[in-house]
């Protein structure tokens, strides 16, 4: 089967505008993201991005990219038109990876893209074991809460996902927002109107949960920070310069 990477990238993020460019070791955060993707070597990898500066910046960086509407309500969009516009007809499975997790772990990747296969699975995510209370408490980090509990080769469904804090804690994760589609549930998702639930919690998974869209969940073996803020760019920064 084959894969395609697309990293959607955008440089007018609310919290921490022009974030993608932001450098790290000299390197900026979407070309540190891309040469983890290649790394994982499962498929071609593309940033899928509405701003000129991101696409030159990733190719001058050895990556590719192309330029998508600035038009898009979620990422998943600027995916399925990236997609769309290369017309690749042999692709079977697309990863959806995030532009600002510059530290996600390489294995995690290739996990999901194995399990995807092996299961002949038509959507699925990443969920990490949460180790500390904070990470429930906090509505910026997204739970999933699974049928089964996550265990290394299992590949249980979602039952739901929530930013709220939970009184009950079984078989909840924290959700990392890496998806890997099968190339027709990635049409039909797209094609779906947003639903209420989608908006009223700011989680575009909803929408394939509230259409009947199966998402299955592999254990992630870290749980990499994201960078929505100034404070999580000078933490990832320092980790990622000490490491060099």
């Amino acid at each position: 089967m084959k894969t395609l990477i697309i990293i959607p990238s955008r440089l007018a993020a609310t919290r921490l505008p022009g974030k993608p460019l932001l450098k790290i070791d000299g390197l900026s955060i979407i070309s540190h993201v891309v040469k983890k993707a290649e790394e994982a070597n499962i498929g071609e990898v593309i940033v899928a991005a509405e701003d000129q500066e991101i696409i030159d910046d990733v190719k001058k960086n050895g990556g590719n990219a192309i330029l998508t509407s600035n038009n898009h309500k979620t990422g998943t969009d600027r995916v399925y038109e990236a997609v769309t516009k290369l017309g690749k007809k042999d692709v079977d499975l697309v990863m959806n990876l995030q532009g600002d997790e510059p530290m996600m772990n390489i294995d995690d990747i290739t996990n999901l893209n194995n399990e995807m296969i092996k299961k002949n699975s038509k959507l699925g995510t990443l969920g990490s074991n949460i180790l500390n209370n904070d990470l429930y408490e906090n509505q910026n980090a997204v739970k999933v809460i699974t049928k089964e509990s996550l265990e290394k080769f299992k590949f249980p469904e979602a039952i739901n996902f929530t930013r709220k804090i939970l009184k009950d804690n079984k078989n909840t994760y924290h959700h990392l927002g890496i998806y890997c589609y099968e190339i027709e549930t990635l049409k039909k998702f797209v094609s779906l109107s947003q639903s209420n639930n989608e908006i009223e919690n700011s989680l575009e998974q909803l929408r394939a949960l509230d259409n009947n869209i199966s998402i299955n969940v592999t254990l992630a073996k870290s749980s990499p920070i994201g960078v929505d803020t100034r404070e999580d760019f000078m933490a990832i920064k320092k980790i990622m310069e000490y490491k060099s």
